[in-house]
């Protein structure tokens, strides 16, 4: 056998080198080492955005799921993804005003969330551990979700993966939906690594269903602040029946933030949901805390709660808060006018992410994005929204994780750079244009076969086609803003509109609304 002199140097390398790994696996960040995203995969399976999938749900019983739905009760099935078998996994009924609205409006199109491994922790779809299946509600276009999701994950902002996907149940046509990645451990696994922080959902919001979120609102538990008179058409669709105006707006800015304190039984966004500290009393922020999307301890909470008092005096900043993130994160956000949201007056519809007392939002729940929440009317006021004062209800100084950027002048020329280059990257060069046209191509055969879907098919086209437009014109005032030649804060806006981009000839409700009804024709469609 032939031998070679250097074997025993050669052994003793090897070996030392397998030390090394052995060492850096075991203590990987003690050496540095960071933990970096990596590519799962159900990420090019499920959400190939090139496709539009298939979902069959297997289940028995389905006409008493659905009587059941607004119990959120889990209910084991069988899902076929893209003839893909997952059987023993869990399905429910998800929404908060969503959900109310669908048995409001006497429809069976719920939204449904599905956890593959509710009844065995290893079971997934490919990494994947939940997955949530978004009925369109309120969105003619089909597209607010997806359009919100893809510009915000291609603007290096850590969203959730999405896909369209057409549901059928026991073989049987039932509605195109939109697939989205839950945010919870997979999603954190995919953008963070193993060794991920900690996720919290802040909300407080007490009205319309919803699973922790005001199932068991009822309306005469809704206060109103000493002194503000609101008119009926504040409440929205599923209380009243009728719609949200500005009337937030009126009441005097030192009452905004304070409004439906954290325990109140109101629906308004307290003061640990906007993120502003208070004390040091874990009960002062239970809307956060309750809503933890990770297994928290009082070290948690604490070091939650020295990051938030840092943010709110304007403090080490650069340590507490990553700032590319989450001016990224707005810069997308203040361009599709989401005001369910963080930017409203209601203060939910996005994740808090936290590690090692640094922070940074997460999106969620785009579909009454592009003026769809409260119902607002008025196209030209949205496309020229200003840019350096993008609240509605509460002043910027009420939203801590916004008032940074605005404070100091080097990161608001941050924002002003990430917007014109997002402007540039997306608008300029066509690429928006490109997108919604073809994405309108591959989802409309579906759209027009939609057995249970909330619009015609007239009206996806016409939704699709102010979106559209919409988005091309908000992209030119906000370059027009960039460059100062149309004002980009209200203030300013109040004293001179002569500039602005005109809009008027679109009707913003085309797209979809909160208090869009029901399809004339829904009562002839089928069911099971």
């Amino acid at each position: 056998m032939a031998t070679n002199r250097h074997i025993d140097k050669i052994c003793f390398i090897a070996f030392s080198f397998a030390l090394l790994i052995t060492f850096l696996f075991f203590h990987a960040k003690e050496a540095g080492v960071q933990a970096v995203s990596a590519p799962i995969g159900y990420e090019s399976l499920l959400f190939n955005t090139s496709t539009v999938h298939t979902v069959d749900i297997v289940m028995d019983d389905w006409d008493s799921f659905l009587e059941n739905c607004t119990d959120e009760k889990y209910v084991d099935c069988t899902v076929v993804i893209d003839g893909e078998i997952c059987r023993n996994v869990a399905i429910r009924a998800k929404g908060n005003t969503s959900l109310s609205s669908v048995a409001n409006y006497g429809n069976n199109r719920y939204s449904f969330k599905i956890e593959f491994d509710h009844y065995d922790k290893a079971n997934t779809y490919f990494g994947l551990d939940k997955l949530c299946l978004n009925n369109i509600i309120q969105d003619n276009t089909y597209m607010k979700d997806y359009l919100s999701y893809q510009l915000m994950s291609s603007f290096d902002v850590n969203a959730p993966l999405c896909s369209y996907a057409y549901i059928t149940v026991n073989g049987n046509d039932w509605g195109l939906y939109l697939a989205v990645e839950a945010v919870e451990e997979s999603f954190l696994q995919r953008n963070y690594g193993n060794d991920y922080g900690e996720l919290y959902k802040p909300d407080s919001v007490k009205m319309g269903g919803g699973r922790g979120n005001g199932k068991n609102f009822k309306q005469e538990d809704f206060e109103i602040p000493e002194g503000f008179d609101i008119p009926k058409t504040f409440m929205p669709p599923d209380v009243s029946g009728e719609k949200m105006p500005d009337a937030y707006n009126q009441i005097p800015p030192d009452r905004q933030n304070g409004m439906f304190r954290n325990n109140g039984p109101g629906m308004m966004g307290s003061g640990d949901v906007s993120l502003v500290y208070t004390d040091d009393d874990y009960s002062s922020y239970s809307n956060i805390f309750e809503n933890a999307k990770t297994n928290i301890t009082n070290s948690d909470k604490n070091r939650l709660i020295d990051s938030l008092k840092q943010l709110n005096e304007g403090e080490n900043l650069d340590n507490i808060v990553d700032i590319d993130a989450v001016i990224r994160y707005f810069v997308v956000h203040n361009f599709v006018l989401n005001f369910d949201s963080y930017t409203g007056f209601m203060v939910h519809n996005y994740y808090l992410y936290e590690k090692d007392g640094r922070l940074s939002m997460l999106p969620w729940d785009y579909n009454l994005a592009f003026g769809g929440f409260m119902s607002e009317s008025d196209a030209t006021a949205l496309i020229n929204y200003p840019i350096d004062t993008p609240v509605s209800g509460g002043t910027i100084e009420s939203k801590p994780m916004l008032a940074w950027i605005f404070d100091n002048k080097e990161y608001t020329e941050k924002y002003h750079l990430y917007f014109s280059e997002f402007i540039s990257d997306y608008f300029d060069n066509g690429y928006f244009t490109d997108m919604i046209d073809s994405l309108s191509e591959m989802i409309s055969p579906y759209v027009e076969k939609d057995v249970t879907k909330f619009c015609t098919y007239d009206e996806f086209q016409k939704g699709v086609a102010v979106l559209k437009e919409f988005c091309l014109l908000r992209a030119q005032s906000i370059s027009a803003q960039l460059n100062g030649s149309i004002p980009s804060t209200s203030e300013e806006q109040a004293q001179d509109n002569s500039s602005f981009i005109d809009g008027n000839h679109l009707i913003i409700s085309d797209m979809g609304s909160m208090d869009n009804n029901i399809s004339p024709d829904f009562s002839q469609r089928r069911s099971f």
